[in-house]
């Protein structure tokens, strides 16, 4: 066994998965951009109370966080989640609003490894800053499930709610604490300690003893003020009209003081039903006047990767790209040609690869089959000094042509129309 291995919740990702991964955020900033959103790319390691301001009653602050001291004495933390870090990119530059950005990148938080939830874990994100309009929950909604039918993923569930005005989940909360204390012995000892700290966050669990008793719970449509419940209505109606399918789901809950209005999960179908959420979001206000900016309301949405791609490999969509180079390069000659013919192919747009340390055309050629590239180019003492090249086909669909010798010169554009 090596010395030094990953951390647990931690690991190497190797090709091809790698490109996958890069396959995956390439399109998610494709769909998001085509609507406005631009990229931001906010650090890993900030000021702790960046994320403190999240609230002392979620187990991100209380227990997650990666936090230490640096060099400078500053207190700081990696980065457990997108939001927080973007708001406080807001406060800090007041960009023009409506300010729409999309973000990608890794995660840390410290909690158990399982199928699906690792300790670095990376998701793609996007937040709409400034805007109170209802329809702009709609359009991220909407860009999320544009995202996943993208994919290849026809297995989803969106889910939706709403949380009311502030006044509203007040009185709502308060209900729930009731109804919970009224029921203590039937929950289980982790939902009686979460009820101390926000009795809404005991909605969020899924163990079975406490199942019952959530379905019976109060509902939060029942504490809605007129404004808030035409809020969610012209949420509804917006999806509706785009022809999105969804279901009202009155357990879906923010926990976060901050959270408003929509909240939103996107649920793979394909996966257990306790780790089948591949995202979501809600709108929220607070949180930037909380990091010392204008009361600036707030929509948006995250999704993880991980699971995302759990889901598509049970689906059996968006497989990892090939990563296969278009042409092996094969010298005999002492490895200054190949050197050459790569620079002069890539240049040119063609993908190639060589070997090195001047072994046998046997061993080359076996390099060659193994990069999965459709060509060998073969150059040997005959080939330089007649200033010629052999082309020779390397898969088995390639096959049926027989090798060519053509002209130097001739070989990047015998080569592009070969690909073609």
């Amino acid at each position: 066994m090596p010395e030094f291995q990953t951390s647990p919740g931690m690991r190497d990702i190797l090709a091809p998965e790698s490109a996958r991964w890069r396959a995956f955020v390439e399109l998610f900033a494709g769909v998001a951009e085509s609507a406005g959103y631009r990229q931001i790319m906010s650090p890993l390691l900030e000021d702790l109370g960046v994320f403190q301001r999240i609230g002392d009653a979620t187990d991100i602050v209380t227990k997650e966080m990666y936090d230490f001291v640096d060099k400078g004495g500053r207190h700081v933390a990696l980065r457990p989640e997108l939001t927080a870090s973007i708001c406080r990119a807001y406060v800090q530059h007041r960009p023009a609003t409506p300010w729409k950005v999309w973000s990608a990148g890794s995660q840390f938080r410290y909690e158990r490894p399982q199928r699906g939830r690792y300790r670095q874990f990376d998701q793609v994100d996007i937040e709409v800053l400034g805007s109170n309009d209802p329809f702009v929950d709609v359009e991220i909604i909407a860009l999320g499930w544009e995202f996943f039918r993208a994919l290849g993923l026809r297995q989803v569930t969106l889910l939706v709610n709403s949380l009311g005005e502030p006044e509203d989940r007040a009185r709502y909360v308060e209900a729930l604490r009731v109804y919970f204390e009224a029921n203590l012995g039937s929950l289980s000892p982790e939902s009686a300690t979460t009820l101390q700290k926000n009795a809404l966050r005991v909605l969020d669990s899924k163990r079975p003893e406490d199942a019952a008793l959530i379905a019976s719970a109060p509902r939060i449509a029942d504490f809605y003020s007129a404004e808030a419940a035409a809020f969610f209505e012209s949420v509804q109606s917006g999806l509706t009209a785009l022809g999105i399918p969804f279901r009202v789901d009155s357990s879906l809950v923010r926990g976060l003081d901050y959270y408003r209005h929509t909240t939103f999960e996107f649920q793979g179908g394909t996966l257990g039903s306790a780790q089948n959420a591949l995202g979501g979001g809600g709108r929220y206000d607070g949180l930037v006047e909380a990091l010392g900016g204008p009361a600036t309301p707030g929509v948006g949405f995250a999704l993880g990767l991980d699971r995302t791609l759990l889901a598509c490999d049970d689906e059996g969509v968006f497989a990892a790209p090939s990563v296969d180079v278009d042409v092996f390069v094969v010298d005999t000659t002492g490895g200054l040609e190949a050197l050459r013919i790569t620079a002069e192919l890539r240049a040119a747009g063609i993908s190639s690869d060589r070997s090195f340390e001047q072994r046998s055309m046997k061993s080359q050629m076996k390099a060659a089959d193994r990069s999965g590239a459709k060509f060998g180019v073969i150059i040997g003492t005959d080939e330089l000094d007649a200033s010629a090249v052999v082309v020779r086909p390397l898969r088995a669909d390639d096959r049926s042509g027989t090798q060519s010798t053509i002209p130097r010169t001739d070989l990047i554009s015998y080569l592009k129309k070969a690909l073609s």
